[in-house]
């Protein structure tokens, strides 16, 4: 709470928490346009755009890391939800599926650009350490609550409105976020040589390949974006056409989901007081794995009922949230403090490179041949990335094992928490109750 005191924080951090629920809701409307344009090759029309929208992340993402610190900041964020408002405000208009290709590629684009510049702020408001490293952890916990709750203030409001409605009110949500970064107090950054700003942006990304635990943690992206990908992609086509169910009921099952991972979140900050994140992790794509095989069985044996669908696509949101919710944990854990910026980013770009594999195959392969197909190699793929995090991770890390100037393996292996070792000398201490913070 001590961090919302600061204004300019709380007035930015609001601006992305309603920016990250507009784009939930146009995810949810975009499933139902795709649908009303294609019918049953809505999945493929799906996996299309985000693919468009992961090749957006993965592309764009990285550059304007590199290069926001030589742009006036506080107008570039403003410009952006203005451009994803505009975007979203055409989308209904749309009649042809390549207009919707076009739109979703600028809209994206505007997307991947935002959030590394919002990241590259917080640092000039937020000055305290301690309080920046809480700041990271508050945008990825508002980026997960995004995913848990933007299904079901779709379907509440899917009761009430058409889903072309739910554009107009995401457009109207972009314009607010523009208007309280308008309210921020935003300065400018130094620029940067090239050189150095490419370095930059690619230095998480070496410290990935060069610590295993990371090496680990790109697996299990792997694991998340296979069974993700099922869905995200094919619910649409699996409530409207094997269930026959409505435009709200897409929305509630991919609730389904979303409650799973609530569950899971609220109770695992005790969990992970207790047990290693190794262990959780490792656990939660056990758990994926198990959840896309019984996907397949559902689909294979014709056997998808209302609350079959429900049970393991809430299973799929549990195995998610033990995966994904640790992260923060052991990105800090294995490198340096003042190399956190760069390794959060390398997370954003690579665990989106996961789920560029992973789209398409639900949304082109799924269309192509069928369910069955497309989620079997999707359950074959978690099931190598699982196996993967087991091999690359190491069970039990040694010191040289770890990224430079970062906190012990005690913090994250396989035994439960203990003291961390000294950090290097030029990384400042890492007490015991910020680890027990992380997540």
């Amino acid at each position: 709470m001590r961090l919302f005191a600061i204004r300019d924080y709380r007035r930015l951090f609001g601006a992305q928490v309603i920016a990250l629920f507009g784009t939930g809701l146009t995810t949810v409307a975009l499933g139902l346009l795709a649908y009303d344009l294609a019918g049953p090759r809505a999945g493929m029309v799906l996996g299309t755009a985000l693919t468009i929208k992961m090749v957006m992340y993965v592309v764009i993402a990285p550059l304007a890391a590199a290069y926001v610190d030589r742009l006036p900041r506080r107008r570039f964020l403003v410009l952006l939800d203005v451009v994803r408002g505009a975007v979203v405000l055409a989308l209904p208009l749309v009649t042809e599926v390549w207009h919707v290709y076009v739109l979703i590629g600028l809209l994206q684009a505007a997307s991947a650009a935002f959030t590394p510049t919002f990241q590259a702020v917080i640092p000039d408001i937020v000055t305290d350490e301690s309080a920046y490293t809480r700041a990271l952890s508050a945008s990825q916990v508002a980026s997960t609550m995004e995913s848990l709750l933007s299904p079901v203030l779709a379907a509440l409001a899917l009761t009430l409105i058409s889903f072309d409605r739910l554009f107009l009110g995401t457009s109207a949500g972009f314009l607010v976020s523009a208007l309280l970064v308008l309210a921020t107090r935003v300065p400018d950054a130094r620029p940067s040589a090239h050189t150095r700003a490419w370095d930059k942006a690619a230095s998480g990304i070496r410290t990935f390949f060069r610590t295993p635990r990371l090496r680990g943690l790109m697996a299990l992206n792997l694991v998340v974006a296979a069974a993700g990908s099922i869905v995200v992609v094919s619910t649409v086509n699996h409530v409207r056409d094997a269930l026959g169910g409505s435009q709200s009921d897409v929305a509630w099952m991919l609730a389904a989901s979303g409650t799973g991972t609530l569950v899971a979140a609220l109770a695992l900050p005790r969990v992970l007081d207790r047990i290693a994140a190794r262990t959780v992790m490792t656990t939660g794509a056990a758990v994926l794995v198990g959840a896309t095989a019984a996907a397949v069985s559902l689909s294979a044996l014709d056997l998808a009922t209302w609350t079959g669908t429900a049970v393991v696509w809430a299973t799929i949101g549990i195995g998610m949230a033990l995966v994904i919710t640790p992260t923060g944990k052991v990105l800090r854990a294995s490198v340096a403090r003042n190399a956190i910026p760069e390794a959060f980013a390398a997370q954003f770009s690579l665990s989106h490179l996961a789920w560029l594999i992973t789209y398409p195959v639900a949304g082109w392969l799924g269309t192509a041949a069928g369910t069955t197909p497309a989620w079997s190699v999707l359950a074959v793929l978690a099931s190598a990335g699982a196996a993967g995090a087991l091999l690359l991770w190491p069970r039990h890390e040694g010191p040289a094992a770890v990224g430079p100037g970062a906190v012990g393996p005690a913090a994250v292996g396989s035994g439960a928490v203990t003291t961390p070792v000294a950090p290097a000398p030029h990384a400042p201490g890492t007490d015991r109750s910020t680890l027990s913070k992380a997540a």
